[in-house]
């Protein structure tokens, strides 16, 4: 009969066998390879990081943590496997690695395995790469130490069991497919920075009036924020309560300090007389500005209009004049003029805060309607290429968890 247990949820079509549960020397040795020979220097010192794997020490954080000679240091050999017996966060008993680059050599805290004949050794990386299922694993075997140091033996290490499949040809189709999905990523990551640091010249450039659009050449005029605003108004003192699936309520911890967009992962409504209280809705091309506390400076235009959407207290709407681009003004508060602004104005004797005769305070410069609109909408596309590349980020970074979690027992 088979055993359902060892089956994963996700599989390669045609494979339905369940796989056996073995421990981990059947896979590993342990290695006593040293750099006695001084083969390696300094420049091919390792580290281990839980979310890159192997890394160059010197590479990854700049320079070398070696000690003085490292003639005494193992040697990590490609599609060796690693151990780090050190806490991190997310992974009290260490972490477990396969070193994918180049070799080089590792210090005496880490304990160093060589692959056998059984197993594709880039699969234990993956197989441990789920902190809950590395921590699940070394969790019996490790003894902790007053100073939080790992006491485990190397040999001790291998004793836990884990459960892939025996078939060489079927771990590397798995390790293939994760190949994939972490190339996916990385170009992803690549562009959104590219695209990041586009929009960052874009706006130095274009604020500083030294790219314009073909056609424009009047001055820009310097004004005040308060000169462009039919008023500020604060934000509404109530309570949260669960979402009642018409009227949301944004807070300060709802605006994306990244994206500037409304997060509605957690969506709720405030506690209130609905019709009483409708004054305190935002309406398309209003600007919000957080007024106090470790997040004042940080802004939110509302562009869609698809919603009820109510705004907290400790916020202040800026309702932008019809005749002035409601996102050539916010695009502004994105700007480093706008940071030292904050930065300045912000500072108080107890925290940071800027109220809303402050904030119109705020000068920039500013073209006519025609050219405002041009601006804004140009920035306004990288932003949602920005958005959009990030969701697909997160859409892979999702697909790789789900699949670390399913296609493993």
């Amino acid at each position: 009969m088979k055993n359902e247990n060892l089956v994963p949820k996700v599989r390669f079509k045609g494979f339905s066998d369940p796989w056996e549960q073995r421990k981990l020397k059947w896979f590993l040795r342990v290695s006593k390879l040293k750099n006695i020979d001084g083969i390696f220097d300094k420049n091919s010192v390792l580290s281990v990081s839980g979310e890159f794997g192997v890394v160059n020490q010197i590479a990854f954080q700049g320079r070398s943590f070696a000690g003085k000679s490292i003639l005494n240091y193992g040697i990590l050999d490609h599609n060796d496997v690693v151990y780090t017996k050190s806490p991190l966060k997310s992974n009290p008993y260490g972490i477990i690695k396969t070193n994918l680059g180049k070799a080089g050599v590792v210090s005496t805290l880490y304990a160093v395995y060589a692959p056998l004949k059984t197993v594709y050794s880039p699969i234990l990386g993956y197989y441990f790469n789920l902190d809950t299922r590395v921590n699940n694993y070394l969790r019996p075997l490790v003894n902790k130490g007053a100073k939080n140091d790992m006491k485990v033996r190397d040999e001790a290490v291998l004793e836990g069991k884990v459960c892939i499949p025996d078939s060489i040809e079927t771990q590397k189709r798995i390790c293939n497919l994760f190949s994939l999905i972490d190339n996916l990523i990385a170009a992803n990551e690549d562009k959104l920075e590219q695209l990041k640091t586009l929009k960052k010249l874009m706006m130095q450039k274009i604020f500083s009036q030294k790219w314009r659009f073909k056609g424009f050449t009047d001055p820009w005029e310097q004004r005040k924020l308060g000169e462009l605003s039919n008023g500020f108004t604060y934000g509404l003192n109530a309570s949260a309560k669960a979402y009642d699936g018409k009227h949301q309520y944004l807070r300060i911890t709802d605006i994306d300090d990244e994206t500037r967009t409304f997060k509605q992962t957690h969506l709720t409504s405030p506690d209130i007389d609905f019709i009483r209280d409708n004054s305190y809705v935002l309406k398309l091309g209003d600007i919000v500005f957080t007024r106090t506390g470790a997040s004042t400076g940080k802004t939110f235009i509302y562009r869609t209009a698809d919603s009820i959407v109510y705004y907290a207290g400790f916020l202040i709407k800026m309702s932008v004049r019809e005749d002035i681009d409601s996102e050539f003004v916010f695009q502004n508060t994105l700007t480093t003029s706008f940071n030292r602004f904050v930065k300045v104005m912000s500072q108080r004797s107890g925290q940071p805060g800027i109220n809303s005769k402050e904030y119109a305070r705020f000068k920039l410069y500013i073209p006519k309607l025609k050219e405002q609109v041009l601006v804004g909408n140009m920035l306004l596309l990288i932003d949602n290429l920005i958005a959009a590349n990030e969701d697909k980020l997160n859409q892979l970074k999702k697909l790789k968890k789900y699949l670390m979690q399913n296609m493993f027992v």
